[in-house]
């Protein structure tokens, strides 16, 4: 039931993942249930509305996460950093939280599902050295402080993708001048229904 289902939400996205990825994904899932049990990860329980709350959800900005490395903030039981992990090997994800038990998770996840394109760091990300293409949220932060939070570690040129339900407009209009808004896209994700967007922004040159 549960690899139809993903096979199904998958297809209405517009993905086309070969099978052994598609049983990682629902690997992924086990695993983010099982330690839930005792680390507190996510609300949810119910293992098909995490294939739709999670995985798809994460999955739905897929087609907007350009090449080169990526930066997950917040990152917390691994959503979206995992699932864009585990399809797209090629891309280098790196996760971050301030929560040890989340990253220790996260770990173990990259160790047991042999994701070779992860790291993990446990930090504040404002502490944060290095570089990187693009810098993913979900649900992290009011937009402006996340891009405030993250703004030394983005390459020039570089794109922030927030992920948001409701498209957040008030947040929008607190951001600063040289910040741009390079598309706001609304996300419909299969099981969910609830709004979910997509802001992709970059600093102005």
């Amino acid at each position: 039931m549960s690899s139809i289902t993903l096979t199904a939400g998958l297809h209405e996205l517009g993905l086309e993942l070969p099978e052994a990825l598609q049983q990682k994904l629902l690997a992924f899932r086990d695993l983010l249930l099982k330690w839930n049990k005792t680390y507190n990860l996510t609300a949810l329980r119910d293992p098909q509305q995490a294939i739709s709350h999670h995985l798809l959800d994460s999955l739905a900005i897929l087609p907007h996460v350009g090449n080169g490395s990526l930066l997950d903030v917040g990152s917390g039981g691994g959503l979206p950093g995992i699932p864009l992990a585990i399809a797209r090997p090629d891309l280098s994800v790196s996760m971050v939280d301030t929560v040890q038990k989340k990253t220790t998770f996260l770990q173990q996840a990259a160790i047991e599902l042999t994701l070779r394109n992860v790291t993990v760091h446990h930090a504040r990300v404002e502490e944060m050295q290095g570089q990187y293409d693009q810098i993913s949220s979900r649900a992290f932060a009011e937009i402006a402080l996340f891009i405030s939070l993250t703004r030394h570690l983005l390459v020039p040129g570089g794109r922030w993708l927030a992920m948001k339900g409701q498209r957040p407009d008030d947040e929008l209009k607190a951001l600063p001048a040289d910040i741009t808004v390079e598309a706001i896209v609304p996300l419909a994700v299969p099981g969910l229904d609830a709004e979910r967007h997509l802001i992709i922004l970059k600093a102005g040159s």
